[in-house]
């Protein structure tokens, strides 16, 4: 029935195929040149319905991605690099200058450019626009302010000892005022009043 349409991915027609070409008693050679694929995903396809079931055989294995490169400290590290002014004689900074400073930066021996822009892409910085915050200078001193305030919040919670985040905007809510709670109250008295008449 699979094998007859719809609109089922190509992964899992093949691996339909190599299942329907075992069954009719093809080797393994034979099953990945008809089929077009390697001798490993035979194999993979053919243990994964043996260990598991059809709906294992035809389904797809999650993928495991890459390790990340940079560590949750280190790609703070590049967000306030981002944000800071550029190198001397440079207007604004680019992926391979911000590349080249995080190895300066960090333990990391290379860092590709696709690794800065992901990371930055995540955090939404686009230090090659013209107009935006800026951090004045990333030194020693404010890598380690990073660093303490990092480690706070990567710790555990402790209802005794909660953490609390200010907010630095000299704002006023004026705006967002709450109805006192006798106010809340009357309509209701109103309500109750009406029902016992």
């Amino acid at each position: 029935m699979l094998l007859q349409g719809g609109t089922q991915s190509v992964r899992k027609l093949k691996r339909a195929q190599i299942l329907v070409a075992t069954d009719a008693g093809m080797s393994d050679d034979d099953i990945a040149a008809s089929v077009g694929v390697g001798g490993s995903t035979v194999h993979r396809t053919r243990r994964r319905f043996v260990e598991g079931n059809l709906t294992a055989a035809l389904s797809e294995e999650p993928r495991r991605g890459a390790e990340r490169k940079l560590t949750e400290q280190e790609e703070a590290l590049l967000v306030a690099a981002a944000c800071a002014s550029p190198p001397t004689g440079r207007a604004r900074w680019t992926l391979e200058l911000l590349a080249d400073e995080m190895v300066k930066l960090t333990s990391n021996e290379n860092l590709s450019r696709e690794t800065v822009r992901r990371r930055l892409a995540e955090n939404h910085i686009k230090p090659w626009r013209k107009s935006m915050w800026c951090i004045p200078k990333v030194d020693a001193e404010y890598v380690a302010h990073m660093e303490e305030v990092l480690d706070l919040y990567a710790e555990a919670a402790d209802p005794r000892q909660p953490v609390v985040c200010f907010d630095e905007s000299p704002v006023q809510l004026i705006g967002e005022v709450r109805q006192p709670v006798g106010e809340q109250l009357r309509p209701r008295a109103k309500h109750r009043e009406k029902a016992l008449m």
